[in-house]
């Protein structure tokens, strides 16, 4: 039979699951076509490529564009700012509004996604919002479906940017599979994941050097020409920064911080009192969430944990 404290342990450790699982905050104004990819930990990498061993990260909660950025969208920005047409803008079959911008690079990307107020997604974040909740293989599950997304040349050319809704992520986040392979902020190393950090990493200093190529940045996603591995989750590639073309197939969505007023080192300490509450470890757990109340004293999520881990350490003396 379990006894009552064991019980009120067990209740606390799954309340505490689902804290760390549904944390979230409202909206901005203005982010109609972004999703909300929620605070927590995920596996990033899967072991089956070389590139990329499976370890844990743990994302604060950020915005992510639902679709890949429209050439509409990106004739603004032009419109707007001056800024030179990409690379294919002429190109018939490539060059309707609601396709994906291509031929940009990665200059163009970042300049695009500041003018909207935003920046390009880190590789980490790319990834969870791709793998969705559930941590899938593809961004619709775990099983490939070559009807979920446009590649492989199936089609010929680029495909809406709202096209193939059925493929989207666990989190709703459109083309996150073929179409266009998308620039991320990272540098591309392909040791890197053994020495990611686990809060909030941001990729390698600087990129690995293939030969007299340089230094490359990473791209995710597949596309309308590459092989259907290439939409695998945790499948990576790369190209210098400034090429504008892998085909005619290179293009980007941005990203945006979430409105959490919390820094690196009080999401650090408050990290660090979950780790040791999961770990039984209250007195330390208790330490620890202190020292994030001391950098954020009014913070509601901090002041609910220590209240979870009082209850916890009482259970325990008790039992």
């Amino acid at each position: 039979m379990i006894s009552k404290a064991k019980k009120i342990s067990m209740g606390l450790t799954a309340l505490l699951g689902l804290m760390i699982s549904t944390v979230s905050f409202s909206q901005a104004k203005g982010m109609e076509d972004m999703v909300l990819i929620p605070f927590g930990e995920y596996s990033m990498g899967d072991n089956m490529h070389y590139d990329s061993p499976e370890h844990k990260v743990v994302l604060n909660d950020f915005y992510i564009d639902k679709y890949e950025v429209s050439n509409q969208r990106y004739g603004a920005f032009m419109d707007a700012t001056g800024h030179a047409a990409p690379a294919y803008w002429d190109n018939r079959t490539l060059n309707k509004a609601m396709q994906p911008v291509v031929g940009v690079n990665w200059f163009d990307a970042t300049a695009f996604c500041g003018w909207e107020g935003k920046r390009l997604p880190t590789e980490a974040e790319w990834e969870k919002a791709a793998k969705g909740p559930n941590e899938s293989h593809y961004p619709w599950g775990h099983e490939y479906a070559e009807d979920k997304s446009n590649c492989c040349q199936n089609v010929k050319e680029t495909s809406p940017v709202d096209a193939y809704p059925e493929g989207a992520s666990g989190y709703g986040v459109m083309n996150m599979g073929g179409n266009v392979y998308e620039w991320v902020e990272d540098w591309y190393d392909p040791k890197y994941y053994n020495v990611s950090v686990v809060l909030n990493p941001k990729g390698p200093v600087k990129g690995y050097k293939w030969g007299a190529m340089g230094e490359m940045k990473v791209l995710r996603g597949g596309s309308w020409f590459a092989p259907s591995s290439s939409q695998h989750t945790s499948h990576r590639f790369w190209n210098k920064p400034e090429n504008n073309s892998y085909g005619i197939g290179l293009g980007f969505r941005c990203a945006k911080d979430a409105s959490r007023n919390v820094t690196e080192e009080t999401q650090q300490a408050f990290m660090k009192s979950l780790i040791h509450l999961g770990g039984k470890k209250t007195d330390k757990a208790l330490a620890s969430i202190n020292e994030a109340l001391k950098l954020d004293p009014t913070n509601q999520e901090f002041l609910d944990t220590k209240m979870l881990i009082e209850k916890m350490a009482k259970s325990t003396k008790s039992n």
